[in-house]
């Protein structure tokens, strides 16, 4: 029989389930922002907040799940960058836009200007070519704006205090500071990742008993908001993973 006859082996049906069932787990993303989108409508922080955890922590480990079902070879047919980027501007940017413009946390005369600032310039950031650079980082600020709303919520500052945030927050994202990526940061490497998965147990906790969070939850939080600004910030060496 001709070489050109023999057909490739087909790959093992359950490699290719499992890693259709990651993308489907990574689109169950815009699901959750949907259902954060309609408790804001409703008036319901509490539900909003459940909401938007959900769609982090899928966020969180759809990543791992890709390489353990080795996406890129069994679901081949499916852009699993493009579907995280589509599911992270729903849940990171057009979800706390529509927060911001149903809650009292900016000033009322400012607050659909501020959603779409938040909006435009995110567009931006998350189409630049080296949005995501060689060595894992995050170049301008990198739209954590779901975090800023939740905060805002938390610490009840004053609105115009918020407005100065969130414009500061906007001109950072044209500002080339390269923002660590946590899960992929070589620098510190180990206490980085300690620090984060603290930080995202402690700050869970907290927004789940919103609205009678303790208030030490958001101080302690902040220490590791500032770890990541200083660490982000600072000159590295090539090679300074601990």
């Amino acid at each position: 029989m001709p070489t050109s006859a023999i057909s490739e082996p087909k790959p093992n049906p359950l490699r290719v389930a499992a890693a259709f069932g990651v993308h489907l787990f990574t689109a169950t993303g815009a699901v959750w922002g949907l259902l954060a989108i309609l408790a804001v409508f409703e008036g319901d922080y509490k539900m909003m907040i459940v909401w938007m955890i959900v769609s982090m922590l899928v966020d969180g480990f759809d990543g791992m799940l890709a390489r353990w079902a080795d996406v890129k070879k069994y679901a081949d047919g499916i852009d699993g960058a493009l579907l995280d980027n589509i599911l992270d501007y729903l849940n990171y940017v057009l979800v706390p836009a529509v927060f911001i413009v149903k809650a009292d946390i900016v000033p009322e005369p400012v607050r659909l200007l501020t959603a779409c600032l938040i909006l435009l310039t995110s567009t931006y950031q998350f189409t630049q070519t080296d949005a995501k650079t060689a060595d894992n980082h995050f170049k301008g600020f990198p739209s954590y704006w779901n975090v800023a709303a939740l905060y805002m919520l938390l610490m009840n500052l004053p609105p115009w205090v918020n407005f100065g945030f969130l414009i500061l927050f906007n001109v950072l994202v044209f500002v080339p500071i390269k923002y660590i990526y946590p899960s992929r940061n070589s620098y510190l490497r180990r206490l980085t990742l300690a620090l984060t998965y603290l930080y995202g147990a402690i700050g869970i906790w907290g927004l789940l008993m919103y609205p009678n969070q303790p208030g030490w939850v958001v101080w302690v939080s902040l220490v590791y908001v500032g770890y990541y600004l200083v660490l982000s910030v600072i000159p590295k060496k090539k090679t300074h993973a601990n």
